[in-house]
C-alpha cells in the first residue's frame, strides 16, 4: 500500500508549486540512497520518479507485462543504430527492481586511478571504505550458498575451475528469496533487499515525499543557480504526457541515471564552457555465448548469476585483458530475440533451449559516446566500440566458448553472422577480429555511466569530488553518471555508496544535522 507521502503526479494541479528543500530526481540506487539519507537527517526532500510504484503483488513473471513497466521506453532503448540494446529501469527502486542483485565494491587499483588522474582524493579515503560497509550492511550484501547456485551457474564454475582460470562466487543482497528465477522481471516474492524494500519506506516514514509519473523536464536556471523545475506527470497507463507544474528547492539532485540525467543537463541548457555534459559515455556492452549440454540445465530456473569469471579482467588497463565473463539466462521471450538463426534454424536453437548454459562477456569499455535530448522518455545515444574493444569482445567470446567446451558442453554457439558452432577448441583460432563488428554479435547494455563524471578540474570534468556541478552551485548528481570509466563490474554497490557520498554533503551544505 503506498504511504500518504507517496502520490501520482496526477494530483498535482496543473501550473501548482511544489516547494522542497532539496529535490531528487529519480529514484535508482543512488537517488534512493540520497532521498533516505536526507529524509533521516530531517531534510524536507521529495523525489520525482518518472515511472510508478510498484508493489511485489504487482510482478506478475509476464514478460510482455513487466518488461514494458520496468524498462525506459519499454525496453526497446537502443544506440541510434541500434546495434546495442540498452536495458535500463524505471518506477521507485529504479533498476534495483529487476537487476540480479550482484554486488561489488569498486576494485582498490580502480580506486587509486581516480585519485590521482582525476584528482578524487576520497576515492582512497577511509571514509568511503566505511560508506562501502556501511551500504553493505544495510542492504544486507552476502555470498551466494553453495545451495542457491543453480545448473546453470555450476557448469560455468565448473569450466572456469578445470581451466585453473580465476573465478569465484558472488555475492547478492538477497532475504527471503524463493528462488524463482523472475529477477529480471521484478521479485515475485520481495526477496530483493533493493532501494524499493530498504531504502523508501524508512525515508517515507521519515517524512520524505515522493512523486511518481513526473518527468523532469527542464531545470530553469538563472546564472549558476537552479531556480525551479519543470515537471509533467505521465500518464501510467497511455505513457502521454499530461499537465505540467513547477517545483522549487534550495537544491536539485539529479539520479535518473547516466543517459536520462545527461539529457535533462543539455536540455537545460545549463552552463557547460567545456561542452563536456553528455560525453564520455561508457556502456559495459555484453555478448552471449551459449554452451550446450546433453543434460537439461533449465538456466532460467534458481538464482541467475552466482558465478564470475576475472581471468581477463584487469580494471586498470593491464594486459590481461577487459572483459568480465559471468553466467548469464533469459527467460523465453529475451532468449528468442537473443539466440541466432532465422525460420528452421531459430527453431532449432529454442528446442535446445533447456540444456543450454549462457555466459555474458562483459566489455570494461574504452570507447566513448555521447547522450542527446530527445523527445519525452526518449534519448539519442550515440555509441561505437572501437577496434581495441572489438578485440575484448573477440576475446570474451573466445573465453566463454573455452569455458563451456571445458564443463562438457557438446557445442558452443556464438551468435554471430553466420552463427558458429564451435565442437573443438582448436575451431576458435579460426575466429580474427573479420568476424565482429556492429550486430555480431548484437550486444546488450545494463550499465551506462560515465556522462557527468568527477573530477578536481572544471575544465576535463562535470562535477567536482562532492558531485556538486562545477558551475551550478545547487546541483548535485547521484548516479553512473558521476563515474570517471568505466568500472569494470556490477555498479548497483558504487552507486548506493555515491548516492550517500552525495547526501553528506548535499546536508553539510544545507546545514542539516549530520546521522
Amino acid at each position: 500500500m503506498k504511504s500518504a507521502q507517496m502520490s501520482s503526479a496526477s494530483e498535482v494541479s496543473a501550473e501548482e508549486t511544489v516547494r522542497a528543500q532539496v529535490v531528487v530526481v529519480g529514484l535508482g540506487a543512488g537517488g534512493s540512497m540520497a532521498f533516505h539519507d536526507l529524509a533521516l537527517a530531517g531534510v524536507d526532500v521529495l523525489a520525482l520518479e518518472l515511472g510508478d510504484h510498484m508493489p511485489t503483488e504487482q510482478m506478475t513473471r509476464r514478460e510482455e507485462q513487466m518488461l514494458p513497466r520496468l524498462f525506459m521506453e519499454g525496453a526497446s532503448r537502443a544506440t541510434e543504430d541500434l546495434a546495442i540494446r540498452i536495458l535500463q529501469g524505471r518506477g521507485v527502486g529504479g533498476s534495483t527492481l529487476h537487476n540480479t542483485n550482484l554486488c561489488k565494491r569498486l576494485s582498490e587499483p580502480l580506486r587509486e586511478e581516480w585519485a590521482s588522474r582525476f584528482g578524487l582524493d576520497f576515492m582512497v579515503s577511509a571514509q568511503l571504505t566505511r560508506d562501502f560497509e556501511a551500504v553493505e550492511q544495510l542492504l544486507g550484501v552476502h555470498p551466494v550458498p553453495d545451495d542457491r547456485v543453480n545448473a546453470n551457474n555450476q557448469v560455468f564454475a565448473r569450466g572456469v575451475q578445470r581451466l585453473g582460470w580465476r573465478g569465484g562466487r558472488l555475492s547478492h543482497n538477497r532475504d527471503g528469496c524463493k528462488q524463482s528465477g523472475f529477477c529480471e522481471l521484478g521479485c515475485p516474492n520481495n526477496g530483493k533487499q533493493n532501494a524499493a524494500k530498504v531504502l523508501i519506506p524508512a525515508g517515507l516514514e521519515a517524512g520524505g515525499r515522493i512523486l511518481t509519473q513526473a518527468r523532469a523536464e527542464r531545470l530553469e536556471h538563472k546564472g549558476h543557480h537552479i531556480k525551479r523545475v519543470r515537471v509533467v506527470h505521465v500518464d501510467g497507463q497511455s505513457g502521454e504526457d499530461r499537465h505540467g507544474f513547477w517545483v522549487e528547492a534550495e537544491h536539485y539532485v539529479l539520479a535518473a541515471s547516466a543517459t536520462n540525467s545527461a539529457a535533462l543537463v543539455l536540455r537545460s541548457k545549463l552552463p557547460d564552457p567545456h561542452h563536456l555534459a553528455g560525453t564520455n559515455l561508457h556502456l559495459h556492452p555484453g555478448a552471449f555465448t551459449v554452451g550446450v549440454f546433453d543434460e537439461p540445465v533449465y538456466s532460467w530456473r534458481g538464482v541467475p548469476q552466482s558465478e564470475e569469471c576475472s581471468e581477463f579482467l584487469s580494471e586498470t588497463g593491464g594486459a590481461r585483458g577487459r572483459v568480465w565473463i559471468v553466467s548469464g539466462a533469459a527467460h523465453p521471450g529475451s532468449a528468442a530475440s537473443l539466440l541466432p538463426g532465422f525460420g528452421p534454424e531459430h527453431g532449432r536453437m529454442m528446442r535446445m533451449y533447456p540444456n543450454v548454459a549462457v555466459a555474458i562477456s562483459m566489455l570494461h569499455d574504452h570507447s566513448k559516446g555521447r547522450v542527446l535530448p530527445g523527445e519525452g522518455e526518449h534519448v539519442s545515444i550515440h555509441y561505437r566500440l572501437e577496434r581495441e574493444d572489438w578485440e575484448q569482445v573477440l576475446l570474451g567470446l573466445k573465453q566463454s566458448a573455452r569455458i563451456y567446451l571445458a564443463a562438457g558442453a557438446k557445442q558452443v554457439v556464438l551468435p554471430l553472422s553466420p552463427t558458429r558452432f564451435i565442437r573443438r577448441e582448436s575451431e576458435l583460432d579460426a575466429l580474427t577480429l573479420d568476424d565482429v563488428g556492429p550486430f555480431r554479435p548484437g550486444l546488450v547494455a545494463v550499465h551506462p555511466m560515465s556522462t557527468l563524471w568527477m573530477g578536481k578540474d572544471a575544465r576535463t570534468s562535470v562535477v567536482d569530488a562532492r558531485g556538486v556541478h562545477h558551475h551550478v552551485s545547487n546541483l548535485s548528481v547521484a548516479d553512473g553518471s558521476l563515474f570517471p570509466t568505466s568500472i569494470g563490474g556490477p555498479p548497483q554497490i558504487p552507486i548506493y555508496t555515491f548516492g550517500r557520498h552525495v547526501a553528506r554533503h548535499v546536508r553539510e551544505a544545507l546545514r542539516a544535522p549530520m546521522i
